[in-house]
């Protein structure tokens, strides 16, 4: 019996309402709608029976790998070899005065909207990422100036030993695009996020203006993983993308879109290798024509170096 039917086994009896799928294809849970199969993913309603398949792993000495919206994720053609999971029912929400409390598995736009409903200003800027709580406290998600660090005040956590905790403040080590999740392997299982009171109307305002940049700059109307490189020092990686000419360029069913040059986009059918190719392509030119080495903001799983 091989380690992942005997987590199953396992998880059958010490959670037996804890949702498990076999060979499960990661193109169903990636923006970028590319990946191949997992042997064993867990889908937990509560945070009791996430802790519990992170536990039963561990006893197992399998590693979890941990997924919120997989809006950052670029998952191999043929899969990859782990436990997934998958934290997109840990939704719960609540507000105290200036406080929100969200699971890791809150869509961010959501979570926007349940602060507008509450005359809570500070999460505008999420309104339109496309990914849920955990993961962007993990890469400090942000946009249009607004960033996680700017609110975060305190997340739970289980380690992928099965040991939980909290952090505060700076214990969360935020910078662009990272914190401290982004160092060490740890499922977020809530977070509690500090707000301040606005009027609803200047705050919806401000998320409808937002949203209409999207709109009319990022290619919304295709598949992909949001932005592909990370912003250069001094630079923007779109800018430079643009400048090199490459606003349009295909490998495979994988383009840089020509909507916004920091996006690359699934037309239809592309794979991980065609988006990787294109990726390398890109890195190569701006390196060459521009003197700026570009690095990756999308993660990847399954993807041998």
């Amino acid at each position: 019996m091989d380690q992942f039917q005997a987590l199953k086994e396992t998880l059958q009896k010490t959670a037996p309402n804890l949702e498990l799928r076999q060979a499960e294809p990661m193109s169903q849970h990636t923006t970028f709608c590319i990946g191949g199969p997992v042997p064993l993913m867990a889908l937990p309603q509560t945070e009791e029976e996430a802790i519990t398949a992170v536990r039963a792993a561990s006893a197992l000495g399998l590693e979890p790998f941990f997924l919120g919206n997989g809006s950052n994720l670029l998952v191999a053609d043929e899969g990859a070899d782990v436990f997934v999971i998958k934290t997109a029912s840990l939704n719960g929400l609540s507000c105290e005065e200036e406080n929100i409390t969200a699971g890791s598995g809150v869509l961010l736009s959501q979570l926007a909207n349940f602060a507008l409903e509450h005359s809570l200003d500070g999460l505008e800027f999420v309104q339109g990422i496309p990914g849920s709580v955990g993961g962007a406290i993990t890469m400090n998600a942000g946009a249009y100036n607004g960033e996680m660090a700017q609110v975060v005040q305190e997340t739970a956590y289980v380690d992928k030993n099965g040991m939980t905790g909290t952090l505060t403040g700076a214990e969360h080590d935020f910078s662009y695009r990272h914190s401290t999740f982004s160092d060490e392997n740890r499922l977020i299982l809530h977070s509690r996020m500090h707000l301040k009171k606005d009027d609803p109307a200047m705050i919806k305002t401000l998320m409808d203006n937002l949203a209409g940049r999207r709109r009319f700059k990022q290619p919304l109307e295709f598949h992909s993983a949001g932005s592909t490189f990370k912003r250069p020092k001094n630079y923007y990686a779109g800018a430079l993308i643009d400048e090199c000419h490459l606003k349009g360029l295909t490998v495979g069913n994988a383009q840089v879109s020509i909507k916004h040059a920091g996006f690359i986009v699934n037309l239809g059918g592309a794979t991980c290798k065609d988006v990787l190719a294109l990726a390398n392509l890109v890195r190569e030119t701006v390196l060459r024509d521009a003197k700026v080495e570009l690095e990756l903001e999308i993660k990847t799983l399954g993807v041998k170096a």
